[in-house]
């Protein structure tokens, strides 16, 4: 069975814009990717844990910020690598400046015997429908378009 991540598409109407919420992944391979490399807050669960209970911690866990509100059920997509991606639509606001990440440990660099602590996330942003299209991770985009195709 591949592995499963779960997630939060959280949006905002900006006037008349709609405006999608994305995390940039720290870490010293992303440091200096932006188109298709950024993400809605995401992570993997185990069997036997509920999608949207993981969903929300992973935002949390990513963002330093609790979410809450209606959320609406996506299509689950699927990665190059086989992963699939449970998400979950939510129209809320949050500071993109204000984000706080949990860390991950490595070896950096390679084969150096040295360890070093990253945030999961470096950065996050505000990104209107279009551009957030440009900035995800290509089998993400099809979540936009879905949340596009239901605020029509």
């Amino acid at each position: 069975m591949p592995k499963q991540s779960a997630g939060i598409l959280l949006y905002r109407n900006k006037t008349t814009r709609l405006e999608i919420f994305l995390i940039h992944p720290g870490g010293p391979f992303f440091k200096h990717k932006d188109e298709g490399a950024w993400s809605i807050p995401k992570g993997e669960f185990l069997d036997g844990e509920e999608p949207l209970a993981a969903a929300k911690r992973e935002f949390l866990e990513e963002t330093g910020q609790p979410i809450d509100g209606n959320f609406i059920k996506l299509t689950p997509v699927q990665l190059k690598s086989g992963k699939i991606i449970h998400a979950w639509a939510v129209e809320g606001d949050i500071n993109h400046q204000n984000i706080i990440s949990n860390h991950f440990e490595m070896e950096w660099p390679p084969k150096s015997g040295k360890m070093m602590s990253f945030p999961e996330v470096d950065k996050a942003g505000w990104f209107d429908a279009d551009m957030a299209k440009l900035k995800l991770n290509a089998a993400q985009v099809r979540l936009v378009e879905e949340l596009e195709d239901l605020d029509k």
